[in-house]
C-alpha cells in the first residue's frame, strides 16, 4: 500500500494544479474501498510488507481509519484554496502526516516506531502554530510539545533497557529475561509516553488547548489518530506482556474511571463547544484504557473498536463545529442557537453524531462499550457503578449539547447562517456509513 502512495506524494508535493489534488483524493478513497472490500471478505492476520513492517488486523484497520480520515482533511480544508493561504504547504503537511502514520502503524522495530511516533507531533504542530486562530496557538503548541516529549523521554529509556536486556527491538522477538520485580517497576514508566499521547486524566491539559487553537484539519487528525497512537502501542505491548498490565490494572483503572467522570462533568459545564467535544473525547480514551488493559480478547476488542468509533464520531463532531463557527463566528454554545429553523438537514446531522457519541444504536460505538463493560466484570465488579456514571453523563452532554445549538428561537447576534455546500454534506455521509457498515463485521 506504501509503494502505491509513495509516488502519488511526491507529484503532490511539487505539483499547484488543483486538479491533480482533486484526483489524488479520488485516488485515495479508491484504494480504501478496495483494501476495505478486500478485508470484509478474507480478513486480515498478518501480512508481511518488508523485513522491517509487517501489517495485522489491528494495524490494519488504523491504518484504514488513516487514510480515510485525511481525505476528509483535504476535502473539509479547500477553503484554504480559494483563500490563497499557502495551500500547496497545508496539503502537503497532510500527507507528510499520512505517511508517518502510516509507517507508524505497520513497524515492527520498537525504535522506528517510537522516532515515527514522535516525528508526528511535527507537522501536527505546524498546522497549529501557522493556520490556527487564536494568538494561544503558541501556548498550545508548547503544551502539546512538553507533555508529550517530557512523557516519552522515560519510555525512551525504558524501551533501550528492555531492548539491551532481550537482544532485540522486534514487537515480536521480546522476551524477558530479567526479574519481576524490576520489570513491574519500569512497566509504568514505559507505558507513560503512550498514556500521555492517549491522554489519561492527569496528563489530558494540552488536549484541550490544542483542539481549540487547532484549525479544523488539526482537530479532526488529533482526535482521529493522534490519540490512536498512544492505544496501538498500549494495545501492542500488552500483547507482549499481559501479566504486567496485570500489576498495573488496580492504579491505571482507578485513574480512567475517575478521569472518565470528572472529564464528564466538565463537558455538562462547558459551553465552549470544541473544548466539550476534546474532553469527552479524554472520557471515551479512558473506557479504551480499560479494555486495553484487560488482557483479554473481549477488552482488546472493545478497545479496537472504540478506537476506529471514536475516530469517526469525534472527527464529524469536530467538522460540523467548524461548520457552525463559519456560520456564527464563535464557539460558544450559548450564541449559536435555533439551527432546527434554518437549516434542518444539519440539525439532522447534529442528532446523529451526537447519538453516535453517547453510543447508541446502531453505531460500532454501543458494541465497542459492551465488550469493554464485559471484560471490566472480570476485574472489578465494583467498577461497573463509575462506568454506569461515565454512560449516564455521556448521554446528558451530548443531549444537552444537541439541544442547545439546534433548539430555541433564533439567536438575536446572529444576522446570517452561512449556507452549506453538498461537499460538506457529502463529507458527513461519508463519516455515518463506515461505521454502520463495519457493524455487520
Amino acid at each position: 500500500m506504501l509503494k502505491l502512495f509513495l509516488p502519488m506524494f511526491g507529484l503532490l508535493i511539487f505539483s499547484k494544479n488543483y486538479y491533480i489534488w482533486v484526483m489524488a483524493i479520488i485516488m485515495m478513497m479508491a484504494s480504501v474501498m478496495i483494501f476495505l472490500m478486500n478485508y470484509m471478505n478474507w480478513g486480515v492476520v498478518s501480512i508481511k510488507l518488508t523485513d522491517w513492517s509487517m501489517m495485522d488486523s489491528i494495524s490494519f484497520l488504523l491504518m484504514l481509519l488513516t487514510i480515510w480520515v485525511c481525505v476528509m482533511m483535504l476535502v473539509c480544508s479547500f477553503k484554504y484554496v480559494y483563500t490563497r493561504m499557502n495551500s500547496s504547504l497545508f496539503f502537503s503537511l497532510i500527507l507528510l502526516l499520512l505517511l508517518i502514520l502510516l509507517m507508524s502503524f505497520c513497524q515492527v522495530n520498537i525504535v522506528w516506531f517510537y522516532i515515527l511516533f514522535e516525528f508526528s507531533l511535527v507537522p501536527t504542530m505546524w498546522l497549529i502554530m501557522k493556520w490556527g486562530y487564536q494568538p494561544e496557538r503558541l501556548q498550545a503548541s508548547m503544551y502539546l510539545i512538553m507533555y508529550t516529549f517530557m512523557g516519552s523521554l522515560p519510555m525512551l529509556c525504558c524501551m533501550l533497557l528492555m531492548g539491551w536486556f532481550n537482544g532485540s527491538f522486534s514487537f515480536f522477538m521480546w522476551f524477558i529475561y530479567c526479574n519481576n520485580i524490576f520489570m513491574d517497576s519500569w512497566w509504568l514508566l514505559f507505558l507513560l509516553g503512550f498514556l500521555v499521547k492517549l491522554p489519561m486524566y492527569p496528563f489530558h491539559l494540552w488536549l484541550p488547548k490544542a483542539h481549540v487553537e487547532a484549525p479544523v484539519s488539526g482537530s479532526v487528525i488529533l482526535a482521529s489518530i493522534l490519540l490512536k497512537l498512544g492505544g496501538y502501542g498500549i494495545i501492542r505491548m500488552g500483547l507482549l506482556y499481559p501479566w504486567l498490565n496485570l500489576s498495573m490494572i488496580p492504579m491505571l483503572l482507578s485513574f480512567s474511571l475517575l478521569g472518565g467522570v470528572v472529564s464528564s462533568f466538565i463537558c455538562l459545564r462547558q459551553i465552549d463547544l470544541k473544548s466539550l467535544i476534546a474532553y469527552s473525547s479524554i472520557s471515551h480514551m479512558g473506557l479504551m484504557l480499560i479494555g486495553a488493559l484487560s488482557s483479554c480478547k473481549i477488552g482488546l476488542f472493545g478497545s479496537l473498536m472504540m478506537m476506529i468509533s471514536h475516530g469517526f464520531s469525534s472527527s464529524a463532531l469536530f467538522i460540523m463545529a467548524n461548520m457552525n463557527y463559519d456560520s456564527c463566528n464563535s464557539r460558544s454554545v450559548l450564541v449559536s442557537k435555533g439551527v432546527m429553523l434554518v437549516v434542518p438537514m444539519v440539525s439532522f446531522f447534529w442528532f446523529t453524531f451526537s447519538i453516535m457519541n453517547m453510543a447508541a444504536p446502531p453505531f460500532i460505538n454501543l458494541i465497542s462499550e459492551i465488550f469493554i463493560i464485559m471484560s471490566l466484570t472480570h476485574i472489578s465488579s465494583l467498577s461497573l457503578m463509575m462506568i454506569g456514571l461515565i454512560s449516564f453523563f455521556t448521554l446528558c452532554y451530548s443531549l444537552n449539547m444537541y439541544a442547545m445549538i439546534n433548539h430555541g428561537s433564533w439567536s438575536n447576534y446572529l444576522h446570517f447562517y452561512k449556507l452549506v455546500c453538498s461537499k460538506d454534506y457529502i463529507m458527513l455521509i461519508y463519516m455515518i456509513v463506515p461505521s454502520l457498515l463495519l457493524l455487520f463485521k
